[in-house]
């Protein structure tokens, strides 16, 4: 401000008036609009110029950074609920019209390399408590009458599987990653444009401290005031889940029209392909009947008697790759049979806590070292979460939705309206996920 008046006092009286006029559409007395990425170099507000030394910083902004895997999902007003014939009675998804806001999400499941490396660098410094914790149990593929031995011992570790979908993942632990991922990415991102120490984001600073608190030993990661760090990778709701998989943006005609809705995640009732060298080739991985999970040698049809590479079979009309089949995934809801009757039609989802009966919650117990009353020792002696509530009646906050169909589900499940629960500390050889992170700075 000191050398805008230096430079205009030797001037003429013209002169000046000519310079204020133009120093106030500068500064908001009436130019051009302001934008996130064109602020301008004073306040609109008080005249006073960003960025001056002891002064308010504003840095500079080219938009939200891609995150890895994300793929950007547009907005708008869908019909939410359960397409499919309600075979099973649950009239848990009846249809309604809402609006979901924009946002991103993984163009694929988390595969098992993913979860390798968060393994890999929680170990670094983490204690032997959260690390171990956060390990998939690879003892869901153990049937006591079937030899799925193989995939027990193999099918985390093994090279060949490294692009498959992890699973025996559960919820919290999926929270955890979730987490995890935010703080890595940022830090990385921070590192890329010059605002972190390349000494301490060095591996330990990804490993996480005790706890998997990667502040602790990444030192501080730039707020979202830099612009240059991401919001955070979450699990995606149940709307953002549902809308994201009928990718209803392919049926669009003219203004605002839709020709169709959908029963998958692709055009019309058939579950093959009906086009082109892969026609009559099924589009997901599922079961296909009793006893039938790929079909017979020589002309194996999915493909795929129980996983797959997760980037198998064409991908959505937003680019989201098995968002029917393959796996099962989680999504941040609490279940409950009649949520579609109470939640908001703009961003929909349904909470802990919300209008349940404090009786039906377990004091705030807390999985994984997550601000867990317990100790290891207490923990250890009893055996972990099977004694930690009553498995007669468990507290209903542990209930989390699951959608999408997996390998060894029915066509049926793979219709993105159907919805099915779980414990959220349970885990099983159908059950994965991926991540979502929020849209910021829009407005749809």
């Amino acid at each position: 401000m000191k050398k805008f008046v230096r430079a205009v006092k030797g001037l003429g009286y013209l002169s000046l008036a000519g310079i204020f006029i133009s120093s106030c559409n500068l500064v908001g007395g009436g130019g051009g609009a302001r934008t996130a990425s064109n602020p301008g170099f004073a306040s609109s507000a008080t005249g006073l110029e960003f960025n001056e030394e002891g002064g308010f910083q504003v840095t500079d902004f080219a938009g939200q950074p891609d995150g890895p895997n994300l793929v950007f999902i547009e907005g708008g007003r869908t019909v939410l609920g359960s397409f499919e014939e309600d075979v099973v009675y649950t009239r848990d998804n009846v249809e309604r019209a809402v609006t979901v806001a924009s946002f991103y999400m993984d163009e694929t499941e988390v595969a098992n390399i993913h979860w390798l490396e968060y393994e890999y660098y929680i170990k670094q410094d983490s204690d032997e408590f959260y690390w171990k914790n956060n390990l998939p149990d690879t003892a869901v593929w153990a049937k006591d009458l079937a030899f799925n031995d193989p995939y027990v011992n193999s099918y985390y570790r093994y090279p060949g599987f490294r692009y498959f979908p992890v699973v025996g993942v559960n919820w919290r632990q999926a929270v955890n990653y979730c987490k995890w991922r935010t703080t890595v990415v940022n830090l990385k991102l921070a590192e890329d444009a010059g605002l972190l120490d390349p000494v301490v984001s060095s591996d330990d600073a990804f490993a996480g401290a005790e706890g998997g608190d990667l502040g602790a030993s990444a030192g501080t990661v730039p707020g979202l005031e830099s612009g240059v760090t991401l919001p955070g990778y979450r699990l995606p709701t149940e709307a953002e889940w549902e809308y994201a998989a009928q990718a209803l943006i392919g049926t669009q005609y003219l203004d605002e029209n839709q020709t169709h809705r959908r029963l998958y995640p692709w055009d019309g009732h058939a579950l093959r392909n009906p086009y082109g060298k892969s026609q009559g080739y099924f589009l997901a991985n599922f079961k296909r009947g009793k006893g039938d999970y790929a079909g017979i040698a020589g002309k194996l049809n999915d493909g795929a008697m129980i996983t797959t590479y997760i980037y198998d079979y064409p991908p959505n009309d937003f680019g989201l790759y098995n968002m029917a089949g393959n796996v099962n995934e989680w999504v941040q809801d609490v279940y409950r049979p009649l949520s579609f009757q109470q939640m908001d039609d703009l961003n929909p989802a349904r909470r802990d806590a919300y209008n349940d009966e404090e009786s039906g919650y377990d004091g705030g117990y807390s999985f994984l070292g997550n601000e867990a009353p317990y100790s290891e020792e207490e923990w250890v002696a009893t055996s972990g979460l099977q004694k930690a509530y009553n498995a007669d009646s468990p507290p209903m906050k542990r209930i989390r939705v699951y959608k999408g169909g997996s390998w060894a589900d029915v066509a049926y499940w793979m219709s993105p309206g159907t919805r099915r629960f779980l414990f959220e500390d349970s885990a099983t050889s159908t059950l994965g996920f991926r991540c979502a992170m929020i849209r910021a700075g829009s407005n749809f």
